[in-house]
């Protein structure tokens, strides 16, 4: 199995010292997981919370490729329709060039009414406008020869985009994908899929096997570096540790349902990225042997590729690196 890291930091407004509320710390954080052996951080995208998260997502990237040297660098997920398209493919061809063909490409359409409302795009155009850019995109970084667009949203004349992208034909593209009907869709367009932290066990293991069905059909042969699952992970050596991680892990999701709407368990309002709510259950909690065991039963039903979710302290990313990965991995991993 493999292991990267998902999530973000924060930099919120009128901090005297916004960069030590994440940024400057994400960016150790990254750099101590590249030496222990993580194989990839993926980095989200969001606008206008208040919260200070990450916003602009390619900037950091850059910046972090320059940090490091190996571990792959990824989105999750640019959302398309609030970008012009042939900037943005410009942009990401850029962070492919400088680190060396590291880049992973996530992408979405985007789900949240505050970022839809303050970009003044009207949400009915996401699917569409989705579609057009990833199009512009691709084209961008696979043509050699100037060409013009001129489509429903966007309009180009006589460009050729530079500078060319490193991996060929252009860097994986990833995006999100929950209902069995998504799933098929993202497998059939050749992208990889990411899933999402939420679903239990039960519902992860038939997405994942809707996948499957799904290439099969398609022609497209299983792979399963291709299918991201994100995961929280808690070590807890005790039961009251184990019951306050669950409260905390809870309340979590609680706070995010109530802030954006657009979460599991929110009838009619959820992205189909999601399917079901969000529950502890969801999450490795344990000692070690308890989170090493429920990663076996992922391993076991075709995952091979889990991206942990950013923790509260680096400590935990210490000790799986250290306890858990070598069993699943075959190998000691240095401690930084």
């Amino acid at each position: 199995m493999k292991f990267g890291l998902f999530g973000g930091a924060i930099a919120r407004r009128g901090d005297e010292t916004p960069d030590s509320q994440g940024y400057g710390r994400l960016i150790d954080l990254v750099q101590e997981a590249e030496e222990l052996g993580y194989h990839s951080i993926f980095l989200v995208e969001h606008h206008f919370t208040g919260a200070g998260q990450i916003s602009a997502t390619l900037n950091l990237l850059t910046y972090l490729a320059a940090k490091t040297e190996r571990i792959r660098l990824g989105t999750a997920v640019t959302v398309l329709p609030w970008h012009d398209p042939v900037l943005l493919a410009e942009q990401a061809a850029t962070l492919d060039l400088l680190s060396r063909g590291r880049l992973d490409f996530g992408i979405g359409k985007g789900y949240r009414d505050v970022e839809f409302e303050s970009f003044r795009v009207p949400k009915e155009e996401a699917q569409e406008r989705f579609d057009e850019s990833l199009g512009l995109i691709l084209k961008s970084w696979t043509s050699d020869e100037r060409f013009s667009h001129d489509g429903k949203y966007w309009r180009y004349s006589d460009i050729v985009v530079e500078p060319p992208v490193l991996q060929k034909p252009h860097p994986p593209l990833w995006t999100g994908a929950g209902t069995d009907e998504s799933i098929a869709r993202v497998a059939g367009a050749g992208l990889n899929v990411l899933f999402d932290q939420f679903a239990g066990f039960p519902r992860t293991g038939e997405r994942l096997r809707v996948w499957r069905a799904a290439c099969a059909r398609s022609g497209r042969p299983f792979d399963p570096m291709q299918v991201g699952l994100a995961r929280a992970v808690v070590i807890a050596e005790d039961r009251r540790a184990y019951e306050a991680a669950v409260q905390t892990r809870e309340q979590r999701v609680a706070r995010m349902v109530g802030a954006y709407g657009a979460l599991p368990g929110v009838a009619g309002n959820q992205p189909e990225t999601y399917a079901e709510p969000g529950r502890a259950s969801d999450a490795l909690i344990g000692d070690p042997e308890e989170v090493l065991r429920r990663l076996r039963e992922l391993e076991r039903m075709g995952f091979e590729y889990i991206l942990i979710l950013l923790p509260d302290d680096v400590e935990t990313l210490r000790r799986f690196a250290r306890e858990i990965m070598p069993e699943l991995q075959g190998e000691g991993v240095p401690v930084a």
